[in-house]
């Protein structure tokens, strides 16, 4: 190659750099709604041409999180000196003069005003953005075509939550419900699916109570009928987070009729001691997700579930902690997010009396723990079974990574990145399963 020949491949790739550099680009923290919501904010701030930007989605729902958010930010600045620093999301909703008092950040955005082309327009001059999220009545149909790199897409069916959990400030963050009406779902799911996305799943911040505000309160079961009758070039469709005793009658029979909604349910079950739970203000006892876990196995045998669990909230002691650890044991819970309980200022469980932080941690451990021995028991029960999996991507060893029907990741010898492959199940490295296309 001629040295003006390479000068000139020199400089084109200095351009492309300089290019993708100028590009705005998100940072998500936090929840599947967050990451559905980010890919919005992404296509909106290059629409709006705010060049270069670093966007931060951020989450609420634990201190830990607000904390890396800042420290995350502070990073951000150092690296990119010239780059726009936006903050948006729960946190940015509900502390927006904290953050607009760091001297790294540029513009702080609501959850609303986060989905606004007009939010992020170069000239805009006010610092802060955020309106009473109260007020919100319309959840906002952001059309996206596909999820960058990924054949996996978040679509957000509803938003905002109207129950008062004692230790949730994510209402406050997020608004009361309000849904997505089925025909303009059924529109974003057929347009992913041309674009070449293979599975949704549906998310919002309390998706059981989708439709309730809706013209006759279609539930949840009835999206999920009517978007895979609506849609059946739709291979895969799965579902995010769950109350225990709100998943309607319709989930269970669509679990029992259509293979291609997948076995695999998330609870949102925080604690296994009835008494904590009505402490928490939950909706549910532990007789409600015993009965639930049951149905669901009778009409889905192979499903498998995963479940949100708090450590210590206030007034837990030994006895209702080992309630929790041994629901994981009782119910196979497969797969945990644990979290040491966090006190929020606000709500009525941070007055209640407190369990120390350090025990706080050791029992987020010992869940831990206990949720990686399920997991690893999990695991080990699929070698020698054959699995449909979604292959996503390939890693540095060349080996394409993907995840089971059952939610298990896996990396696979053979098959191609987008497709639904058969798998043969061969073993397990770490935390996955590894498996050969057949």
């Amino acid at each position: 190659m001629s040295e003006a020949a390479t000068a000139l491949e020199r400089d084109e790739t200095t351009e492309r750099q300089e290019q993708r550099a100028a590009e705005p680009r998100v940072v998500t923290f936090g929840c599947r709604l967050n990451a559905y919501e980010s890919e919005v904010m992404l296509q909106q701030a290059r629409a709006a041409g705010i060049g270069e930007a670093i966007i931060f989605n951020t989450c609420a729902v634990t201190a830990e999180a607000e904390r890396q958010a800042r420290q995350a930010i502070r990073k951000a600045r150092r690296e990119n000196p010239h780059a726009r620093i936006v903050v948006a999301g729960c946190a940015a909703q509900l502390d927006p003069e904290g953050f607009a008092g760091m001297a790294e950040v540029d513009r702080v955005l609501g959850n609303e005003a986060k989905l606004r082309l007009d939010a992020y327009a170069p000239g805009r001059n006010e610092k802060i953005v955020v309106e009473d999220i109260m007020e919100a009545e319309e959840t906002a149909s952001h059309l996206i075509s596909g999820f960058e790199a990924k054949t996996r897409a978040f679509i957000q069916i509803q938003q905002g939550c109207d129950h008062r959990c004692t230790f949730c400030i994510i209402p406050y963050a997020r608004g009361n419900n309000r849904s997505v009406p089925v025909g303009e779902l059924v529109r974003q799911v057929r347009v992913l699916v041309a674009n070449g996305v293979r599975e949704v799943v549906l998310t919002g911040v309390d998706i059981t109570g989708y439709g309730q505000d809706l013209p006759g309160q279609p539930t949840l079961g009835q999206l999920c009928r009517r978007l895979l009758a609506l849609v059946p070039e739709l291979p895969r469709l799965r579902l995010s987070s769950v109350d225990p005793v709100e998943l309607d009658a319709d989930v269970f029979r669509v679990l029992g009729e259509e293979p291609r909604l997948m076995p695999h349910l998330h609870l949102s079950l925080q604690a296994g001691n009835d008494l904590i739970l009505k402490r928490m203000k939950r909706r549910h006892l532990m007789a409600d997700t015993d009965a639930m876990v049951a149905r669901a196995r009778a009409e889905r045998p192979d499903i498998v579930f995963g479940a949100d669990l708090i450590a210590g909230f206030p007034t837990e002691d030994e006895g209702m902690f080992q309630d929790s650890l041994d629901a994981v044991e009782r119910l196979g819970l497969t797969y945990l997010h644990v979290f040491p309980y966090s006190q929020r200022p606000g709500t009525p469980a941070a007055r209640m009396p407190q369990v120390a932080k350090d025990v706080r941690k050791e029992r987020a451990r010992q869940l831990r723990d206990g949720g990686q021995a399920a997991l690893r028991r999990f695991l080990e029960s699929r070698i020698g079974t054959t699995a449909e999996v979604l292959l996503e991507e390939t890693d540095e060893s060349g080996r394409n990574k993907g995840h089971t029907e059952h939610f298990a990741p896996i990396r696979v010898d053979g098959g191609t990145p987008g497709e639904i492959a058969r798998v043969r199940v061969t073993g397990i490295e770490r935390d996955h399963l590894l498996g050969e296309a057949v």
